[in-house]
């Protein structure tokens, strides 16, 4: 279908840098701003030489960034211009930052793992928001009451345990999260009473700290265990917390144990989870 009026132009248009002829010599680098320049054929440029116009192939011909001229020029010759037409169905390769931010200048990394968001920045993939999921378990049973629980934890590893991310770190039971963001805990903890011991009821503590000294109870759970005359009884208690993690040298959390008989014991185990607790970060902060 043909235009009405003027039809649009396009191709890469390029006037090239002056340059100046060399005695008894044909061949020439093109540059655009001090930057090398390669036309797509000698077709797609002209040229003029002494104000004339040359022949594409026949008076010059081209290869990469250089001309070259059929005859060598001498002293006195002039190069008036020399434009690229860049391809006629193409509009060329901008040359690196200059495109401008309302034609899209993005920020970040862009790869194989980011996309483009509306912001012009290049991102991760948020992935559902869950980049981090990490299981740690009690190893060993102890009785009586723990402000924190402060040994004897380990990443879950048998039974095709695993974890997601980097994985959170723990020392004397204060642990440290590896990111930012909004993170989903869960506390569960495991008891057993001794035969013949009275009726108790064991508390779990779930403490965070904001400033990786000062802990605030965050979430708790009671449980109740039946004292019997022969026999040990068991009970559980469960608790859960979703934590805005907006740093991780001061965002940090424990967990804690009260029981009212000091006949209880908090179970452990190297080989399964008992007393256990995990950790899911939903997304970012």
């Amino acid at each position: 279908m043909a235009y009405i009026g003027r039809e649009p132009q396009i191709g890469n248009f390029q006037v090239c840098d002056a340059i100046s002829t060399v005695n008894n010599q044909a061949a020439y680098t093109m540059q655009v701003g001090g930057v090398n320049v390669s036309p797509e054929t000698a077709n797609h440029m002209l040229v003029s030489l002494n104000g004339i116009l040359q022949a594409p192939t026949s008076s010059y011909t081209v290869s990469g960034s250089t001309i070259t001229f059929a005859s060598n020029l001498v002293t006195g010759d002039v190069i008036n211009f020399i434009q690229i037409l860049g391809s006629v169905l193409d509009l060329g390769v901008p040359s690196d930052s200059t495109v401008s931010l309302a034609k899209l200048t993005a920020t970040g990394t862009k790869n194989s793992t980011t996309f483009l968001r509306g912001d012009n920045t290049f991102a991760a993939p948020p992935l559902g928001g869950i980049t981090e999921a990490d299981n740690w378990r009690l190893t060993t049973s102890f009785s009586g009451d723990a402000a924190p629980i402060a040994s004897n934890w380990e990443r879950g590893d048998t039974d095709g345990a695993g974890y997601f991310g980097t994985g959170m770190s723990q020392s004397s039971g204060v642990f440290t999260f590896p990111s930012t963001g909004y993170w989903y805990i869960t506390y569960t903890a495991l008891f057993v009473l001794a035969s013949g011991a009275d009726s108790a009821y064991q508390s779990i503590s779930l403490l965070t700290t904001l400033n990786n000294s000062s802990y605030s109870l965050a979430s708790n759970a009671n449980c109740f265990v039946n004292g019997v005359a022969s026999g040990q009884t068991f009970s559980t208690g469960v608790t859960s917390f979703m934590f805005d993690v907006t740093n991780t040298t001061n965002c940090k959390i424990r967990f804690d144990t009260d029981s009212a008989n000091t006949s209880t014991t908090t179970i452990g185990s190297t080989n399964e989870d008992q007393t256990s607790v995990k950790f899911i970060r939903l997304g970012d902060t």
